[in-house]
């Protein structure tokens, strides 16, 4: 059997290199990786594969950045192409990102079996375009393999019960289990940034939503530069977020945010384990903070990942909500060690196990 496995951001590469890992376990399966280069930065690309040691990619499509149309255009016409030469069995897609859309586009257009990791998440707001991405990649799957029971509902609410619907946990659970041991040989963050254990927050901002809303954006580093009076803040600069607050004339040099350069995986597994607290918009982040046992407070109106507010754990933020008093309510928040609302960490080696019963 032969898998052809579509990635291109940076969460996606933590979701295939375990499922990556459980493939070679098999006999008999082949996987061709290609990267679309939807992350085209060597900091947040070339640094994941090295650390993580994900195999070079078969096909690197050097895609890069653009328009959300002129992207996933490029992407689909370049994918298909490596699907007509190698014919393989499945191919395989995370997430939500352009590269999700164009990879499962282009199989089903070729009538190649679709596997959807990562499905049935919503937002509910179609003004996401990763609602948008997921919701059509969804819809076209052949199997889709849900992290929640919520998930779950959600699929057959859509009407999409008539695919292959298997709940397998999260993959992303089985990362951090994997990766954080190796993290904790190899990292030396805290004291390359004279970080203390518990001592510091940490923040990611990227989602368009956030970074190209100008008057959104303002507010957010208004409310963590107040914040930062009294807590040190430590922020990876996405791309995209340096380039919004450049064309707002942000002043870094009298920012009290401890800004960083992009990191690898291992280094943020260190940062999210050792902060006392996540301020994020990233989907992932929030699932990771709860893996570490760590607050969350997320800068969405919305967000996936409902248990995690439904069960107390991550809260939503606007501008209507003093980020100050909401930090102090949750920041010694007690987890609860008995719950699992993500699987058991196994979620790659159910995935490639049904993968490998199914006849097509």
């Amino acid at each position: 059997m032969k898998i052809v496995t579509i990635i291109g951001a940076r969460p996606q590469f933590i979701k295939a290199a375990t499922v990556s890992r459980e493939i070679n376990n098999v006999e008999n399966v082949k996987e061709i990786l290609v990267h679309t280069g939807q992350h085209f930065d060597s900091n947040m690309s070339d640094v994941f594969f090295e650390e993580m040691e994900i195999p070079k990619p078969d096909y690197y499509l050097g895609v890069g950045g653009g328009n959300h149309g002129n992207q996933t255009g490029k992407m689909l016409i370049k994918i298909e192409e490596v699907l007509l030469k190698e014919k393989p069995d499945w191919v395989l897609v995370y997430g939500d990102t352009n590269s999700t859309l164009a990879g499962a586009l282009a199989a089903v257009k070729l009538h190649i079996p679709l596997a959807h990791i990562e499905a049935g998440l919503r937002s509910f707001n179609r003004r996401m375009p990763e609602e948008i991405n997921r919701v059509l990649t969804d819809q076209i799957s052949t199997i889709l393999f849900t992290p929640t029971k919520i998930a779950d509902i959600n699929l057959n609410n859509e009407g999409v019960s008539e695919n292959i619907i298997v709940n397998v946990g999260d993959v992303m659970l089985d990362a951090s289990l994997f990766y954080l041991k190796k993290a904790e040989e190899k990292s030396t963050i805290l004291k390359d940034l004279s970080l203390e254990k518990g001592n510091f927050v940490l923040s990611t901002i990227h989602r368009a939503n956030n970074t190209d809303n100008i008057n959104r954006l303002k507010i957010i580093f208004e409310n963590l530069e107040r914040v930062a009076n009294s807590d040190l803040i430590v922020l990876p600069l996405h791309p995209r977020t340096k380039k919004s607050l450049l064309e707002i004339n942000f002043d870094f040099n009298s920012s009290k945010i401890k800004f960083i350069e992009p990191i690898g995986y291992l280094d943020m597994v260190i940062l999210q384990k050792n902060c006392k607290l996540i301020i994020t918009d990233s989907g992932g982040v929030q699932k990771e903070a709860y893996f570490h046992k760590k607050p969350c407070i997320t800068l969405r109106n919305e967000t996936e990942w409902v248990e995690l507010v439904d069960k107390g754990y991550n809260f939503l933020w606007n501008e209507n909500i003093d980020l100050i008093e909401l930090i102090n309510k949750v920041e010694y928040l007690e987890f609860d060690d008995t719950e699992y609302l993500y699987g058991n960490g196994d979620a790659s080696k159910k995935i490639v196990n049904k993968l490998s019963m199914i006849q097509v």
